[in-house]
């Protein structure tokens, strides 16, 4: 029993000492509005501080007062850090909006006119600039089928065909 609870300590303790980098990104193609709808989950420390740190004033994204500019910053940023092809189109991404929630800030858009597609291109560099051991997670769904990968700092580019 001992040496299990101290090999679970030991995980524990390592976790705490060398905290995990991860952004994850889910495309979901709607048919019938001819829609890609994309949430992005980041976590609020990482991503309030590259924003800080890239526009070099103060940011809080829980901030009511400064929801304007605070969406002006996420919506820059995601835009330089994510794009998408499909079937080897640039597709023009439209940003909804975001919402902090607890230790994640949820980053929404969407891309019309999509009624269906065989391969879709991503870039994403997505806290890159943050810290070289990020990790990011996609997941895209197309008719049904649900395609993943992640990509490792320095990687930035995945390619899902249905």
């Amino acid at each position: 029993m001992a040496p299990l609870l101290f090999k679970w300590l030991s995980i524990a303790v390592f976790t705490l000492l060398h905290p995990f980098y991860v952004s994850v990104i889910e495309v979901n193609h709607n048919a019938s509005d001819k829609t890609l709808e994309i949430s992005c989950k980041i976590f609020t420390e990482d991503f309030e501080e590259i924003l800080e740190k890239n526009n070099k004033t103060k940011v809080d994204l829980s901030d009511a007062n400064r929801h304007d500019q605070n969406r002006q910053l996420v919506r820059d940023y995601i835009f330089s850090h994510l794009s998408l092809k499909t079937d080897g189109i640039t597709d023009t991404l439209q940003f909804i909006g975001f919402e902090k929630e607890r230790e994640a800030v949820w980053v929404y858009l969407q891309v019309n006119g999509i009624t269906r597609f065989k391969s879709l291109e991503m870039n994403n560099s997505i806290l890159h600039d943050f810290i070289n051991s990020q990790i990011n997670i996609m997941h895209v769904t197309e008719g049904g089928v649900r395609k993943s990968t992640k990509l490792d700092y320095p990687n930035t580019k995945a390619v899902f065909t249905f």
